[in-house]
């Protein structure tokens, strides 16, 4: 059994339902839980914290992520990085596909570098 793990396209884990929201979780371990959440647009995941750090990243579609307050307007290839227990939603403008990985060692330690700007 080999070590690892390969999805070619990850859009192709997830179908979008025509009114609401689905999670499909691709991977869960003592380390991690990776899900692909597929949004019909003008669905809302609201408010809420995470226990452990997460990432986010838009892999199709356009949203509107508020965290910790403030609102951003992202679109596919948007990437995020939030500390344990950060307010967030994420308001689908469009179909939306997102990935969410969640980090649940709590021994891990994260250094994230600032904004990259081109």
């Amino acid at each position: 059994m080999p070590n690892y793990f390969v999805v070619e396209n990850l859009l192709t884990h997830t179908e979008i339902p025509k009114d609401g929201s689905v999670s499909t979780t691709i991977h869960h371990d003592e380390q991690v839980k990776i899900a692909l959440l597929g949004f019909s647009g003008g669905q809302e995941l609201t408010k809420n914290t995470l226990a452990s750090p997460a990432f986010l990243e838009i892999l199709q579609g356009n949203a509107r992520v508020t965290l910790d307050g403030e609102e951003k307007e992202l679109s596919r290839g948007a990437w995020i990085y939030m500390e344990a227990n950060v307010p967030h939603s994420v308001y689908a403008r469009t179909e939306m596909v997102m990935l969410r990985t969640m980090l649940l060692n709590k021994d891990v330690k994260i250094s994230v570098g600032k904004e990259v700007k081109r």
